[in-house]
């Protein structure tokens, strides 16, 4: 049990106050981990985050500037450093550290050198943060949840990747921009690898409740299949897009990860389409595939079984062929 459970349990038993103290720790001071301890701190994710990384001056100057800000930003606090022990007694650990992804570069190009780094870093945590749930936002998320799982010992509700959160987000507003809707009323997921083959699970959307291909707007035209395949293609391509531009994504991806971590310490029970190493889920074994989980303070506590459209099964099994591949050739499989 994680210490979030414990926290929880107790205050189901009037013995522990909501006040009690969380702990975030990000691993990794780059573009992402610091965009992300930048959310956390705003969105009051945790009332501890603590941000690590190899290269002191570094880690040291982001904890400052960050610090400076904390007057306007609640109750929460920042430390960090370049020694591990920040980490210790955390109740989520977000993983962030690994080579960046260049211009043209697909996400399992940057494989082998991140499960390297993994495999030194995950014993160490696990000492320090025996109860924490581990998060991985390093591409490829999802080869790296298997490894992480696998260096770890950790069950696998407890080490999972951020998936296709941040893609399901891309997917939300490109549809709400389309319809003349908000964003919070665009009920739509992509699932399947954090990657090339991902897909949108049209079947089950919505614009409110109304099915996305049932939607007819007064002063707009309805949205064709066509426009569904492009929207997804976009939101497939986005990230490489965005790395083309201005070299890294990272402020969306920051967001996204302290979404996360909030469903955890505050025990939500969330639906958010998470990674995590599957066990006969529509059949799939053994690899980390984005699907509708729920989310709360034991980490991916469970998995929604959606009906999928025969060309949704179809495509989530070529997700996995994908990443069972990848994951041979690392001597993961």
């Amino acid at each position: 049990m994680t210490r979030v459970a414990r926290d929880r349990a107790l205050r189901h038993a009037g013995q522990m106050s909501n006040s009690e103290r969380s702990k975030l720790s990000i691993v990794g001071a780059g573009a992402v981990g610091t965009s992300l301890a930048y959310a956390a701190l705003i969105r009051e994710s945790a009332r501890e985050i603590a941000l690590y990384d190899i290269q002191k001056a570094k880690v040291d100057a982001e904890v400052l500037d960050l610090a400076h800000g904390t007057q306007f930003t609640g109750s929460s606090r920042i430390i960090g450093g370049d020694d591990l022990d920040v980490v210790t007694g955390s109740d989520v650990v977000i993983i962030t550290a690994g080579a960046k992804q260049h211009p043209g570069q697909s996400r399992l190009d940057l494989a082998a050198v991140n499960v390297g780094i993994l495999r030194g870093l995950m014993p160490g945590l696990v000492e320090r943060a025996p109860d924490a749930v581990y998060i991985l936002v390093t591409n490829p998320c999802d080869i790296l949840a298997v490894a992480a799982q696998k260096f770890s010992g950790l069950p696998s509700a407890r080490v999972f990747a951020s998936g296709t959160v941040l893609d399901s987000s891309r997917l939300r507003w490109l549809l709400a921009e389309r319809t003349g809707v908000s964003t919070s009323s665009v009920h739509a997921m992509i699932v399947g690898e954090h990657g090339d083959s991902e897909f949108a699970l049209w079947s089950q959307a919505r614009i409110g409740p109304v099915p996305i291909q049932s939607w007819r707007p007064v002063d707009r035209a309805p949205v064709s299949a066509d426009e569904l395949d492009s929207i997804a293609e976009d939101v497939k391509t986005a990230a490489y897009r965005v790395i083309e531009g201005k070299g890294a994504t990272n402020y969306a991806i920051g967001l996204s990860g302290a979404r996360i971590a909030e469903a955890v310490l505050r025990d939500e029970g969330a639906i958010l389409p998470v990674s995590s190493v599957l066990d006969g889920y529509h059949g799939i074994s053994g690899v980390a595939l984005a699907v509708p989980s729920i989310v709360d303070a034991s980490g991916v506590s469970a998995l929604i079984d959606v009906p999928f459209s025969e060309q949704e099964e179809r495509q989530l099994q070529d997700s996995a062929r994908t990443l069972h591949e990848e994951l041979a050739k690392l001597g993961l499989g």
